[in-house]
């Protein structure tokens, strides 16, 4: 490219005001900070109403199924942001419970298989006025009988759900616009630098 080629072009470049450009970039970016803070916002306040419903014995399934919608679609949602907590999400009061209502359905069903072993072994030595060769007895019969404490799995009880690191949403939209009219803002500076240059030569 000649000097007097470079000369035009720069005086027509000269003349585009960057700085509205400039100026839309700003927007974008400010756009973009504030829904990305939406998206976190809304997502803490979806992850508090899991633990809600957790403490309270409200419905998890439905809170846990809003919460993984909303993350999995949606950018800067990330559940363990804050915490070191892994998995981030631990329905610990519904495990409580479950293991709480286990136990008390096991000692109910053990005061029941001990009342029907001490039956059993009346019967099988009635003429043992002692009971003392009923204890044996009354221990195999729980032995045989008896059903430990069932284990419930704490890990279908932790959830983690990822985000992704772009969304069709206010805040992926405006990121790709943004990043898109800062690299045109760069170019276009950069060319105008170029074109002075070349011109002044």
């Amino acid at each position: 490219m000649d000097k007097r080629q470079a000369h035009y072009y720069w005086t027509k470049l000269r003349d585009l005001r960057l700085r509205y450009l400039a100026a839309v970039v700003v927007a974008g970016m400010l756009v973009t900070i504030l829904a990305l803070r939406h998206n976190n916002e809304h997502m803490l306040s979806l992850k508090n109403a899991v633990y809600a419903a957790d403490k309270q014995g409200g419905d998890t399934q439905k809170a846990l199924q809003n919460l993984q919608i909303y993350v999995v679609s949606h950018m800067n949602t990330s559940l363990s942001s804050g915490t070191n907590i892994y998995p981030p999400i631990q329905l610990k009061y519904t495990y409580d419970r479950l293991v709480q209502a286990e136990s008390e359905q096991l000692a109910s069903t053990n005061s029941k298989l001990y009342n029907d072993a001490q039956q059993y072994c009346e019967a099988q030595n009635s003429s043992d006025f002692s009971g003392r060769n009923r204890v044996p007895c009354i221990q195999q019969y729980v032995k045989d009988h008896g059903q430990p404490l069932k284990t419930i799995p704490d890990s279908l009880y932790k959830f983690d759900f990822v985000s992704p690191i772009w969304s069709p949403d206010l805040a992926g939209w405006s990121l790709f616009v943004t990043a898109i009219l800062t690299a045109l803002l760069v170019g276009l500076v950069g060319l105008r630098w170029w074109l002075k240059r070349s011109s002044e030569q």
